[in-house]
């Protein structure tokens, strides 16, 4: 009879569907790779099957372990499901900016998971990463795949991902794009593809602004998944021929896109990627095939990307409705208060200083060099919390401002109504205004009334 043992022999033989109305007017054909198909919803069941059975031949992974890894989501669910059909235990660490879904979802399986800050270098004690490492010390039996070294990761995609998507296209595929993520599926993919073709299929990463694949410093980006601060083991830049670098904007659009009009429910790095093969796609002709891996569905992104509320408060889309926008509090005339940033390691004096020149009644505190993302803002100095703890003697003037800082001013989105963001300057007094992701300016009540006046 038709079933299968477990569904964990599901994993791979994923299909090709068109894109049809996101490419209108395009002169190739796109098509894309839905790993959502998948059991556990992503690529990363691939990885998770292959190094999972890897360990076990190798000795490294013993009946009753534990499997610890630093995850975003998706491996870790791929490796929970596949643990839990072998009898492993797992345990997760996720940065913070994940989305809730995707930490519920990784629960669900039965995993345990622990969050830390997504703000901190890669090699600071309370990374993901670092914490991974920790545990994986601690725990007695525990294994470590470390999918950002682990060969398996590209082999997976060389032996499954690969051979799939030449059968599937007969041979006709021109160009592969995919996110870099840990580099595993564009590098075992592509070499495949590469092998295969004589090195007639061009291979094309995405990556997020921000990021070191394409050229970036690792600064902070708001798609989930892809993009590394640093260049890892897992990725072999030789079997990529071009990076295309997608801004969060244009991640977030092409995702909501792919849902409304193709029927395709996927997360940012799906976006990201579908952007990239269609700005690739103007480049080509009629005769050139692309395939796109999409990576993963969207069940993990929907508090976020598709969730109106927040797309609005970080700038990614207007609010619906009448009524003025927070954009034109910026755009009135003559209004030209910079935005600035203090260090924290600079000196309270300083600081007042410079808030008093610029006729600033709220710093933001920052260690990053310009353009500053929102995670580097680390807090804000405000004129009243100042005067207050000077005038009874809590702080000097050669105080740090990093240790009397307050917590970061909220963000309100330039497309908000000003109605709203007034709820938002009652409760914070001023608040941090974002387009697209990035820091614009900041405003206050004032602003409201000058704009009125």
């Amino acid at each position: 009879m038709p079933w299968h043992e477990s569904v964990v022999e599901l994993i791979g033989d994923t299909p090709l569907v068109r894109l049809r109305r996101v490419s209108e007017g395009l002169a190739p054909t796109i098509v894309a790779k839905l790993e959502s198909f998948n059991p556990g919803g992503s690529a990363k069941d691939r990885i998770a099957l292959r190094m999972i059975l890897d360990a076990e031949t190798r000795g490294l992974l013993a009946p009753g372990g534990t499997i610890v890894e630093p995850t975003s989501g998706n491996t870790g669910v791929g490796l929970a499901l596949v643990a839990q059909e072998r009898g492993y235990r797992c345990v997760f660490t996720c940065p913070d900016k994940v989305s809730t879904d995707k930490i519920a979802l990784l629960r669900a399986y039965g995993a345990e998971v622990e969050v830390c800050p997504a703000a901190v270098p890669i090699d600071h004690p309370r990374s993901y990463r670092s914490t991974a490492a920790r545990l994986a010390a601690e725990i007695p039996g525990a294994f470590s795949p470390n999918q950002y070294a682990n060969p398996a990761n590209p082999q997976s995609h060389y032996h499954t991902t690969g051979p799939e998507i030449w059968t599937q296209t007969e041979g006709r595929i021109t160009h592969f794009v995919a996110g870099v993520g840990t580099g595993g599926s564009i590098s075992g993919t592509g070499r495949f593809l590469k092998d295969v073709s004589d090195g007639r299929v061009a291979i094309v990463g995405a990556d997020p602004e921000g990021s070191v694949y394409s050229g970036g410093e690792g600064r902070p980006y708001v798609v989930e998944g892809v993009g590394q601060p640093s260049i890892p083991a897992s990725y072999d830049p030789e079997a990529v021929d071009r990076i295309l670098a997608v801004t969060d904007r244009d991640s977030i659009a092409t995702t909501r896109r792919l849902a409304r009009e193709e029927g395709i429910l996927t997360g940012g790095s799906g976006g990201m990627a579908v952007a990239a093969a269609l700005a690739l796609a103007r480049e080509l002709g009629p005769g050139d095939l692309v395939v796109v891996l999409v990576p993963d569905n969207g069940r993990g992104y929907l508090s976020k990307v598709f969730n109106d509320e927040w797309t609005e408060r970080f700038g990614f889309t207007d609010a619906t409705g009448e009524g003025l926008r927070v954009r034109d509090l910026l755009d009135r005339p003559g209004r030209s208060r910079p935005l600035l940033y203090v260090d924290p390691r600079e000196r309270v004096a300083g600081a007042v200083k410079l808030m008093r020149e610029q006729g600033l009644s709220h710093l933001l505190v920052a260690s990053a060099k310009a353009p500053v993302r929102l995670p580097e803002v680390l807090g804000a100095l405000t004129e009243a919390d100042l005067a207050e703890r000077l005038g009874e003697g809590r702080i000097s003037p050669d105080d740090e401002v990093g240790h009397h800082m307050s917590v970061p001013l909220p963000p309100v989105g330039d497309g908000q109504r000003v109605a709203d963001a007034v709820a938002v300057l009652r409760d914070a007094g001023a608040a941090v205004v974002v387009t697209a992701g990035l820091p614009r300016a900041v405003i206050t009540a004032d602003d409201i009334l000058a704009l009125l006046a």
